[in-house]
């Protein structure tokens, strides 16, 4: 297989982003204090992050192809497990008297202890792998479709499937997991999804600018012509 120069950094990238959105998504609810079309901009913290894991998803998928970023998104799920286990493992391990006194386990569950729970890792695990397999497949086909042109809209069409995938799974999963109340269903899913499309649009340029410098260094723009999409594929 062809090696490339910047493929290991881009997917380290993709990863690290893909963990700290979550363990931001289980520490704080944001209120941005105003409303788009009646829906009040709240959202959790990790949704400041993550779209730029769906950015980062089109360059790979773009540039590379849809095998190796199948790849990546992989690796993601199985370390965004591994990281679960570790806080679940940390949470349950003998504190220090000092440590609870200042802060104490109560602290701990309330910040980090939903990256360990049930809702937050299987709705994390669940919405990540749906939507970016989603993204990552449409993005693919529909640069055969169009011949290469209209990155635009390639980028923005698989974000808008593949983000109300993900979000609407990641939030429903964890709403029945009790880490997020069900009043706040619909204001978390609307404006998850307005916010993080919203990003994408915005950031189309820097996409273009970067997508356009990794084919030129890394001498590469694959297309999935005869692709088997299947995500278990080898």
């Amino acid at each position: 297989m062809k090696s490339y120069r910047y493929f290991d950094l881009i997917m380290a990238v993709f990863v690290t982003v893909l963990v700290v959105s979550n363990i931001a998504s289980s520490a704080k609810i944001v209120d941005w204090g105003f409303s788009i079309g009646g829906v009040r901009m709240a959202f959790d913290a990790g949704t400041l992050l993550f779209p730029v894991s769906y950015i980062f998803g089109d360059i790979l998928t773009e540039v590379y192809g849809y095998r190796r970023s199948r790849r990546v998104i992989w690796s993601g799920f199985f370390l965004l497990g591994i990281s679960a286990a570790f806080f679940w493992i940390i949470g349950r391990l003998p504190a220090d008297p000092n440590w609870e006194q200042y802060a104490g386990q109560t602290a701990y569950n309330a910040i980090l202890g939903g990256m360990s729970s049930g809702g937050i890792v299987l709705g994390s695990l669940a919405g990540y792998w749906a939507g970016e397999f989603s993204n990552s497949v449409i993005l693919a086909r529909l640069k055969l479709i169009t011949r290469g042109r209209w990155l635009w809209l390639r980028t923005i069409s698989s974000t808008l499937i593949g983000q109300l995938i993900d979000t609407a799974g990641f939030v429903i999963v964890a709403s029945l997991f009790g880490v997020f109340p069900w009043s706040l269903f619909l204001i978390l899913v609307l404006s998850n999804y307005l916010f993080k499309c919203g990003v994408e649009v915005l950031m189309t340029p820097v996409t273009y600018l970067i997508v356009n410098r990794l084919k030129c260094a890394e001498n590469e723009d694959f297309y999935d012509a005869g692709t088997n999409f299947n995500p278990f594929s080898a």
